[in-house]
């Protein structure tokens, strides 16, 4: 596969947000008023329209919250918990042909769709949109 079939909306989006929206889904990290402060300032811009790279020194603020709490990969493309496990598709057939990624555009999350969920985006509180990838 070559890639995601993102409608033109651009490039594969923002590796950070997106490990943000990943640890607001799985538990919030406990960071104290400074962490609660920087996460609610990050999710107030993106929903207002900033872009992420506009808010580099706050994501900093927060990878550095996190490494001092024990998040060992802060913010990075590493998780400190364990990815979801993928199950085969029985039979002969096609690979799975869409994604669940960032509702906005704005991040990197991508996750295969799992039948009976709604994945949400914990940054601007919708659900995640579903693209095609391109074979």
């Amino acid at each position: 596969m070559s890639g995601l079939d993102d409608d033109g909306d651009g490039g594969p989006g923002h590796e950070r947000l997106a490990a943000l929206c990943h640890r607001l889904t799985e538990r919030a990290p406990e960071l104290g008023p400074e962490g609660s402060r920087l996460i609610d300032h990050i999710t107030t811009e993106v929903r207002g329209g900033s872009s992420p790279e506009e808010l580099e020194d706050s994501f900093d603020e927060l990878e550095d919250l996190l490494l001092a709490a024990g998040f060992t990969a802060g913010l990075g493309s590493y998780r400190t918990d364990t990815p979801p496990v993928y199950q085969r598709f029985p039979g002969a057939g096609h690979p799975l042909l869409h994604v669940l990624a960032c509702p906005g555009g704005g991040c990197a999350r991508v996750e295969a769709p799992t039948p009976g969920t709604q994945a949400q985006c914990r940054i601007f509180g919708r659900p995640l949109r579903e693209i095609r990838l391109r074979p």
